[in-house]
């Protein structure tokens, strides 16, 4: 389904249902022995971003850390393949959710229920901040404790009250803290509200890395040289351009214009450059306009030609990547490889990668213009938060890493 029919379902059937739902939950009580067993079986939900399967890995391995807990995860079927990364979740304790029709939706949703009662799921983290959909996963789950962002007394999306645990979300801190903040809210004995007054440091949202074999970076660098026959490893240095962005936020993207000047630029002044341009297999022929534009042997359109879980070598075997305010910013984090990552209009101090990432951020006096209290959806149709980036400005801010090579 497309995002503004899923939203239209969320808020129309949403809210109704969320309303009925926090009745039923009154009615069956808070169930305060909840309090008194260790969680066991803890499944999380984040359905629509794959970017925060990442960024959540910090506090699941708290959970298995500090519990011991067998972790469980619900996602859209079309996402799944960013949990695969770092493998913290077993493959058989992945559920899946297909959002390509109401029916399908309705369907797995159905299989769900079932699927929490079989597993015996005894506590559920809802990660999600926006989402009708996951309150009422997460309230009919049959679960004992029950974990989310609640909004109190702040302007928030009416999710209605079905949880155990309602933990405040905060703003002014990384979005990596408030999913340990949910963790945290486990660990403590007492009921308290809001949950949870705890310090979260910063060494709590150190990410694991992925570790390859030289055969597996091997075999990238024969796939690059496949589609580029020019390149030679000990030769190019591969830098790679992530020029498009998840149809979610249209406005994260910076012109394509820029890009192909800024390619152009690169190309002309470092011959030993090959510009490798990422995407998935739908974004081929939007980004073809590219090498299309430059006519450079040395840029080729990479976009489908890898599997999701090659991403990983073919980002150890580059110098570096720039790309748009999406996925790639942060599966790139669990690699060794530096990153450039444009941000408009969210902002890099609640979503910015865990990675060796730098922030492009011009801090305008409207962004970040998403957030938790709209949906994510602003009334903004002129991303001037993007356009204030110059080539210019991008090229001089990349130069350092041009010049030199993070392999020698």
């Amino acid at each position: 389904m497309h995002v503004d029919t899923m939203r239209a379902v969320d808020y129309w059937v949403g809210i109704p249902l969320c309303f009925v739902g926090s009745i039923i939950q009154k009615i069956l009580g808070r169930l305060p022995f909840c309090y008194e067993k260790t969680p066991s079986n803890v499944l999380l939900i984040e359905l629509s971003e794959m970017g925060s399967t990442i960024l959540v890995d910090p506090a699941m391995q708290k959970l298995k850390r500090e519990l011991n807990a067998n972790l469980y995860f619900v996602i859209f079927k079309k996402n799944k393949p960013s949990l695969d990364l770092l493998k913290t979740v077993p493959e058989e304790n992945i559920f899946t959710i297909r959002e390509e029709s109401l029916l399908s939706l309705i369907g797995d949703t159905i299989k769900f229920f079932f699927w929490t009662r079989a597993k015996k799921i005894d506590t559920v983290i809802d990660l999600e901040l926006f989402s009708r959909f996951t309150a009422l996963l997460t309230g009919f789950s049959g679960a004992l404790r029950r974990v989310g962002f609640h909004a109190f007394y702040n302007e928030g999306l009416y999710r209605g009250s079905m949880l155990t645990h309602e933990v405040a979300y905060n703003p002014h801190q990384h979005i990596s803290k408030n999913f340990i903040a949910l963790v945290n809210a486990l660990l403590v004995k007492n009921k308290e509200l809001p949950y949870s007054k705890t310090i979260i440091r910063d060494d709590e949202i150190i990410l694991n890395k992925v570790t390859l074999t030289n055969e597996d970076k091997e075999s990238m660098r024969t796939k690059i040289a496949s589609y580029c026959p020019i390149y030679k490893p000990m030769q190019h240095k591969i830098v790679l351009f992530n020029a498009n962005a998840s149809d979610l936020m249209p406005l994260r993207r910076w012109d394509r214009k820029n890009y192909i000047e800024l390619a152009r630029r690169i190309l002309e002044a470092y011959p030993n450059v090959i510009l490798l341009l990422t995407g998935a297999p739908a974004e081929y022929e939007g980004l073809q306009k590219i090498p299309n534009a430059l006519q450079s042997p040395r840029c080729v359109n990479f976009a489908g030609k890898t599997s999701f879980a090659e991403l990983v070598a073919l980002y150890e075997v580059s110098e570096f990547m720039l790309t748009n305010d999406s996925g790639p910013g942060h599966f790139s984090a669990v690699t060794s490889m530096p990153s450039f990552v444009f941000f408009g209009p969210e902002t890099p101090k609640l979503y910015g990668s865990l990675g060796i990432t730098t922030p492009i951020y011009a801090s305008l006096a409207c962004s970040p213009c998403v957030s938790a209290t709209n949906h994510r959806k602003t009334a903004c149709n002129d991303n001037v938060c993007m356009q204030v980036f110059t080539v210019d400005f991008v090229y001089t801010l990349l130069q350092p890493s041009l010049q030199t090579s993070r392999f020698q």
